[in-house]
């Protein structure tokens, strides 16, 4: 029997300011089965009795005997008062389960008191009969009343004992439609208990019966008043200590789930446990989110921050500047006259890279400054694998020369290099030495992705100023000017809106950035890395630059498709999203000056 108390509820819009779904806006199945007893399944169900609210207000109820196929047994006669005569000409669970189910609905939270007990009857049914199981969430009272009900309050969690305690206007009597009206005012009056420990969504609900610390619930109230719109948050000590910086399209949603079982990581656990505000920063676009959270990062080191808390690690191969050149690996660029390549992801990858170039170029590697003629000479000049300057085996200026062309291999012409380097792996493979021929493969991969990285940046830290745009989703652009690979300023223009007065003030208000020296980014290497990474995305368009988007010919990223699996795998990726994402009739871009070989850089994460 299925009664609706509202036959037309009146369907209420979710704020965007709300975190997830309020509770008074979610619908509410309450569900109390009575069995034959038995093992879970098809067989056993007796009674289902089932009461839907929402906001407080009964929209529906339904109650139906079953046939069980089977005899009930005297004990459970006595305890329901449901005979096998009364349950005789009832319906076969067949046809009562899809009822239900439909009465349930596609977006119903299912409760019950005990529902393991329940919902494992119901999926048992489900399985056994070939129907579809829609997979609810499910909250079970008696897990909310172990965590907001001390037992120095009620002896126990049954449900006649909560329902005496809360004053329910139903009596539970083991009949399936009184317990499940019952259990109603029941899960009212812990949603009320629960409302006081900042539990207000679905969400938050649906992850409230896990076992979090309450003084970590308490602590929830430092979301309040946080803005629901993208930004950076900052969690901070008592004495304003930066704990951890984050990025979220939503900052009130975001740092309230640190307060709710839905965050697991032990160590964020410490860190709310150890937090006294956040300080919220809202950001114009997503974009400028993630460069705020990197800059953030690297000026406070947070504790519990990991990721991008090491910008030093990475590395450069340095063509030094000397009398007589060679290939160093370095932690940072100095304002000098030399040349570096790269980022490296590590100073063992940069040594790879350099490993490289020294097994199939004569480029000196004693670090011993060559001052006059008359040293000794090395061992590598024993082995010829070196001119040996430091003895007068070469002049200065034919030394200059060779450096010169490998300075040019490296930064534009890489094919002869690689070249070089795979006929010796052939013939050390051809020798059988697979290991060395394994290493010096590696070794090559390293160096290719170095200097792809320092090809694919080069046109924006080498730019004074350039502006893209993104389309949005829900219609309008996302801005970013970005000079010398520092980004100067982000905005964004509603759907609608003329764009034309977003970039007019964006060119006038943008951070002046000084000019670094040459091939040197005027931020740090991951912020770069990122712009890079969203002017590569599909769809986004170059509006103006002061410089034009070039890359060399003979690209290393040519080199890396053939040889490296992730690149490949990038490089497909990326083209499937240009298929997907590309809008060819939507509007056109206004540019200065703007060229490349490739039509979209490289779309790769940080460090391949």
């Amino acid at each position: 029997m299925v009664t609706n108390t509202q036959t037309n509820p009146t369907a209420v819009q979710g704020c965007l300011d709300d975190l997830g779904t309020p509770l008074h806006d979610v619908t509410f199945v309450i569900v109390d089965l009575e069995t034959a007893g038995g093992r879970p399944g098809a067989q056993g169900i007796t009674e289902i009795g089932a009461v839907k609210v929402r906001g407080g207000e009964v929209l529906g109820e339904f109650a139906t005997l079953v046939d069980p196929g089977c005899a009930i047994p005297p004990q459970i006669q006595r305890l329901t008062g449901i005979t096998t005569a009364m349950v005789h000409d009832a319906p076969k669970l067949a046809s009562v389960l899809p009822a239900f189910f439909e009465f349930l609905g596609p977006d119903a939270v299912l409760v019950a008191h005990n529902a393991p007990f329940d919902v494992g009857f119901l999926t048992a049914a489900a399985r056994d009969l070939e129907v579809p199981w829609p997979a609810p969430a499910v909250v079970d009272t008696v897990k909310l009343a172990r965590a907001l009900v001390p037992r120095d309050e009620v002896r126990n969690h049954r449900l006649g004992t909560l329902a005496a305690h809360f004053g329910a206007s139903v009596n539970p009597n083991h009949r399936a439609l009184a317990d499940a009206q019952a259990t109603v005012d029941v899960l009212h009056a812990l949603l009320s208990r629960a409302g006081s420990l900042g539990v207000t969504s679905r969400e938050e609900l649906l992850s409230f019966s896990a076992k979090v610390p309450a003084a970590r619930r308490r602590k929830a109230t430092l979301a309040d008043g946080l803005p629901a719109e993208p930004g950076v948050y900052v969690f901070e000590n008592e004495d304003g200590k930066p704990l951890y910086v984050g990025t979220s399209g939503n900052l009130r949603t975001r740092v309230r789930s640190y307060f709710t079982a839905s965050e697991k990581r032990r160590e964020m656990g410490l860190m709310v446990d150890l937090a006294a505000r956040v300080t919220p920063i809202p950001c114009a676009t997503a974009l400028e989110a993630h460069v705020r959270e990197i800059r953030l990062i690297a000026e406070h080191r947070p504790r519990f921050n990991r990721r991008s808390s090491r910008p030093e690690k990475i590395a450069w191969l340095k063509i030094t500047d000397e009398k007589f050149p060679r290939l160093s690996v370095v932690r940072e660029q100095r304002a000098d006259e030399a040349t570096y390549l790269g980022p490296f992801r590590t100073m063992v990858a940069a040594r790879l890279a350099r490993d490289a170039v020294h097994d199939v170029r004569r480029i000196r590697q004693c670090t011993t400054p060559i001052r006059a003629k008359g040293g000794t000479a090395c061992v590598l000049a024993e082995m010829d694998r070196c001119d040996a300057p430091c003895i007068g085996g070469i002049t200065q200026r034919d030394y200059l020369d060779l450096v010169s062309r490998l300075r040019q291999e490296l930064l534009n012409e890489p094919g002869s290099i690689v070249n070089d380097v795979e006929a010796r792996l052939a013939r050390l493979a051809g020798q059988e030495r697979f290991e060395e021929a394994r290493a010096g493969r590696d070794a090559l991969i390293e160096l290719l992705r170095g200097l792809d990285r320092h090809q694919r940046r080069a046109p924006i830290v080498n730019n004074p100023h350039l502006m893209a745009a993104r389309p949005r989703r829900g219609g309008g652009w996302e801005f970013a000017v970005i000079r010398h690979g520092r980004l100067a300023a982000s905005g964004a223009s509603r759907p609608g809106q003329d764009p034309r007065l977003t970039i007019e003030a964006l060119r006038a208000t943008a951070e002046a950035v000084a000019t670094p020296p040459a091939h040197r980014s005027a931020a740090l290497e991951e912020e770069t890395e990122v712009l890079l990474r969203w002017i590569a995305r599909a769809g986004t368009r170059i509006v103006e630059t002061d410089a034009p988007w070039v890359s060399p010919r003979d690209a290393a990223t040519r080199y890396l498709d053939d040889l490296d699996p992730v690149v490949r795998r990038a490089h497909e990726a990326a083209a499937v999203e240009s298929r997907l994402l590309a809008h060819p009739g939507q509007g056109r871009a206004t540019t200065r000056q703007s060229s490349s070989p490739r039509s979209n850089p490289a779309s790769r994460s940080r460090w391949e």
